[in-house]
């Protein structure tokens, strides 16, 4: 299945584009990169060289699909160990 609008939290967000709009720590507002990481409550960004681990629940993402859309998603909508994510959110048919 291909990642779409629609189904980017039902997806792998490991190796998708990434820039942080808004935070609660000012710190990584603005951070732009690759996810290589991601826990239940984390992103792990990739940005010249060095990993920034990014607070979900906090935090704004805007993301580059494959097709160059540009998406913007709460983070608070990603919270959850990664399998479960993909097997739960969205229009699944296999909830």
């Amino acid at each position: 299945m291909p990642v779409t609008p629609e189904t980017l939290t039902r997806h792998e967000l490991v190796g998708l584009d990434v820039r942080v709009v808004s935070a609660s720590s000012p710190d990584v507002i603005g951070l732009e990169g690759t996810v290589v990481t991601e826990t239940t409550r984390t992103l792990g960004i990739e940005s010249d060289g060095q990993v920034s681990h990014v607070p979900k629940d906090s935090a704004t993402f805007e993301w580059t699909l494959p097709s160059g859309e540009v998406v913007k998603t709460a983070g608070e909508t990603l919270i959850a160990r990664p399998p479960r994510r993909t097997e739960q959110k969205g229009d699944s048919k296999w909830q």
